[in-house]
């Protein structure tokens, strides 16, 4: 596992440089995967679960679900950004974008949470598998999401305006 969860990882990244044709967008969109473990972590440890193969598993289905929302955060401030008018800002574009994501990005934390959070209250064959790979996805979820919601946007318009100032910069010097 230790050998599995860093090459999983790095082939995410990979996939997200070949697909955005950026590696600072890729790196905004992975940044999600630590703020969903924070969740998973915290809500892991609440409930006393080890680090087991099912947890792992938990937070491998965790990544791959907070770099979708990642990777569907940065489409919609793309597709936002050009739609841009003359009279709009830079920011406003990324906030359009950021709001049409709002509901769809509420609607996947809602049903994954509320449909894997009936299980560490559940008994019978099979649960002493399926809660720690639970546990990880709900306290995740909730992490990711004020991540995705109000981070990435705001991390948007950051890299953004270290790209303007670095042209203007470099200008200064030609």
């Amino acid at each position: 596992m230790r050998l599995i969860v860093p090459i999983t990882l790095v082939i995410i990244f990979g996939l997200l440089v070949l697909a955005f044709r950026s590696v600072s967008e890729s790196i905004l969109t992975m940044m999600s995967v630590p703020f969903a473990m924070v969740g998973g972590v915290f809500l892991q440890r609440a409930l006393g679960y080890p680090m087991t193969t099912a947890v792992i598993i938990g937070y491998i289905s965790l990544f791959a679900v907070a770099v979708q929302t990642g990777v569907l955060m940065v489409a919609f401030i793309r597709e936002a950004l050009a739609r841009k008018t003359q009279d709009q800002s830079y920011t406003d574009a990324v906030v359009d974008g950021s709001v049409m994501r709002l509901r769809p990005k509420l609607m996947t934390v809602a049903t994954i949470v509320l449909s894997l959070s009936l299980i560490p209250f559940s008994t019978g064959p099979g649960m002493e598998i399926m809660k720690p790979i639970a546990a990880p996805s709900i306290g995740g979820m909730v992490s990711s999401t004020i991540h995705v919601l109000f981070m990435t946007p705001c991390l948007f318009v950051i890299i953004e305006d270290f790209r303007q100032w670095r042209s203007r910069r470099l200008l200064k010097t030609a």
